[in-house]
């Protein structure tokens, strides 16, 4: 038996979307800038894409531009969006994915801004209140992802927007973990910038999108053509986008279903990991403010903790995983280190899709034991 639990860093393409992308292949190959029959066509599919994807955030078609994924996105947010405003002040968290945390980090390195880290609890909650602090003396730069990618505890993004606003800050938020599995409306969040990456929720990879708040004007991080409205130059990826737009169409129509069906499937390899002597959890994990595709879960200490990964892929089992960085290393989980999670434990990240089954978690449970001597 084969077992796929590494649904945040990656999903499986849905059958649906590869048969649009597939017809997108066969029939339509042309340059969305070319102005002949060829590309008129691509163009038109192109637009049709935007417009689906902008329909569901309740988004202007104009505020939705296409990238290669989440990275390019956060860095085209991040960079361009200091950079276009002249914010000399940004704030994160130490949490925050490494398309974020880098990108601020070499920002600050090249002297361009200075970089403060909102508080966050033992969960990874940020404190909202030092949050309103950090930003009240000077126009910042806010970048907070919506939930986070190893541990699954969700920010509250709207009151995280309505403290930007109060204060003039631009509000980067990283949407990559919940795109289609909570719907975003545009219109009642406060937030200048939100992220996709087609592959996290059963589209193609290398492709994603950004939305910009049309209220804001930034540069291009990306020079060239005048692809995207010049914002991004560069032969737009016509099979990915309209994947993307599927996958995003399937994900809004399913979405009530889909996240049933998979809290069900976190709620009970929860309690099967409660079988187990000296587990914890890291994050939040109820249900209102925890990500119900991630659970991360520590094991009791033990001398070769990678071998735990390691028999667990032998077993067929594909998880996520690692301990909090050690002290003078760079190896481990900066989000664990974070959280003051100790160094000595193997933690796991499971996380789950609508694919996901009992049958499997019941697999993954007895080889757990077994690599564990339970």
């Amino acid at each position: 038996m084969r077992v796929y639990l590494d649904n945040a860093a990656t999903t499986p393409l849905d059958a649906e979307v590869l048969r649009e992308m597939t017809l997108v292949m066969e029939s339509c190959f042309g340059n969305p800038s070319s102005i002949h029959g060829h590309g008129r066509e691509a163009r038109s599919l192109l637009e049709k894409s935007r417009k689906t994807v902008a329909g569901l955030l309740h988004a202007a078609p104009s505020e939705i531009f296409f990238t290669s994924g989440g990275t390019e996105a956060d860095n085209t947010a991040i960079r361009s969006g200091i950079s276009s405003y002249g914010i000399k002040h940004a704030v994160t968290a130490k949490t925050e994915h490494h398309a974020v945390l880098h990108t601020l980090e070499d920002l600050e390195k090249q002297g361009q801004i200075r970089l403060s880290y909102v508080n966050i609890d033992s969960k990874g909650n940020v404190d909202l209140a030092h949050l309103e602090e950090l930003i009240a003396q000077e126009r910042s730069f806010v970048s907070l992802m919506h939930a986070n990618n190893e541990l699954g505890t969700l920010t509250d993004i709207e009151a995280v927007g309505e403290i930007c606003e109060r204060h003039g800050a631009l509000f980067h938020c990283d949407t990559v973990q919940t795109m289609g599995h909570y719907p975003h409306d545009v219109e009642k969040l406060k937030v200048h910038f939100l992220v996709c990456a087609a592959h996290k929720l059963h589209g193609p990879k290398g492709t994603g999108f950004l939305y910009i708040n049309h209220r804001v004007k930034i540069a291009p991080m990306i020079s060239g053509g005048a692809q995207e409205r010049n914002m991004r130059g560069g032969t737009e990826n016509i099979y990915g986008i309209a994947g993307m737009a599927k996958a995003l169409e399937i994900a809004y129509r399913d979405m009530d279903e889909h996240h049933q069906h998979i809290q069900g499937i976190k709620s009970y390899m929860k309690e099967q990991l409660e079988t187990i002597p000296g587990v914890t959890f890291n994050g939040e994990t109820d249900p209102s403010s925890s990500l119900y595709t991630v659970l991360n879960a520590s094991f009791p200490e033990m001398e070769m903790a990678d071998m735990l990964l390691f028999n667990l892929d032998i077993s067929g089992i594909s998880v996520s995983g690692g301990s909090a960085c050690s002290s003078g290393t760079s190896i481990g989980s900066h989000v664990l280190e974070a959280i003051g999670v100790s160094a000595d434990r193997p933690a796991i990240r499971f996380s789950f899709s609508k694919f996901t089954t009992r049958e499997e978690i019941d697999f993954t449970i007895i080889k757990l034991k077994e690599a564990l001597g339970v």
